[in-house]
């Protein structure tokens, strides 16, 4: 009869030990599941995050490109007006192929600060040549009759103001990514993910924007 009940006594120790051991385990589990979910819901977040930046990125370069590829035919409208100074068109050209020099993807939204100034120097330089152009072109009334140079102008234009709303996509995207980044607690985790703050584009408002100048095709002089 004792034993009977040492028999029993420890049968239901062992299914308590045996129980326990299932909760812990359980918990473990759950414990671990949940935080695959939330290790994984902050990757997916600073991918997501990151991905947007480089596309505004891309689309930034886009219109920088765009405004590169109108270069080579204005100059060459310009080269056949009489006498236009040929120390501007020179500036323009050289502005051009200094850019063609900074090594920086068109894809993927760069992390070094000094190599975004570099390109923004770059570009903004570029920006400064052609305002001079198109200001020194308004001495030239042959240019003013030039259906060719006036469609070149009203495409850079157009291209400035792309350019301007471009960069204000993309630092509006960087200042999300960086906000996430830098909130509590994905900043534990984004640096040891491979995910730092990014630099913004800090070129100053109209540096590289073209002057409105105003023809006039009516044949008057200004």
């Amino acid at each position: 009869m004792f034993l009977c009940v040492l028999c029993g006594y420890s049968f239901v120790i062992m299914n308590n030990t045996l129980r326990i051991l299932l909760i812990t385990l359980a918990l473990i589990v759950v414990l671990f599941i949940g935080a695959a979910a939330f290790v994984a819901g902050i990757y997916n977040g600073l991918v997501q995050t990151s991905q947007a930046v480089d596309a505004s990125w891309a689309q930034v370069q886009n219109v920088y490109q765009r405004r590169a590829d109108l270069i080579p035919n204005l100059v060459q409208t310009v080269a056949g007006s009489a006498n236009f100074e040929k120390s501007t068109m020179i500036a323009v050209t050289e502005a051009r192929a200094s850019i063609g020099k900074i090594n920086i993807s068109s894809t993927q939204a760069p992390n070094d600060a000094a190599q975004l100034a570099a390109f923004q120097k770059a570009q903004g330089q570029l920006g400064s040549a052609l305002s001079r152009l198109l200001v020194v072109s308004e001495n030239y009334p042959d240019l003013k009759s030039n259906a060719n140079f006036r469609d070149l102008q009203a495409q850079l234009e157009g291209t400035e103001n792309r350019i301007a709303v471009e960069r204000e996509r993309f630092n509006a995207a960087v200042q999300i990514y960086n906000t996430k980044v830098r909130s509590f607690p994905v900043v534990i985790l984004a640096g040891m993910m491979g995910y730092a703050p990014k630099p913004y584009f800090t070129a100053e408002a109209g540096a590289s924007a073209v002057p409105a100048v105003k023809f006039d095709f009516g044949g008057k002089n200004n």
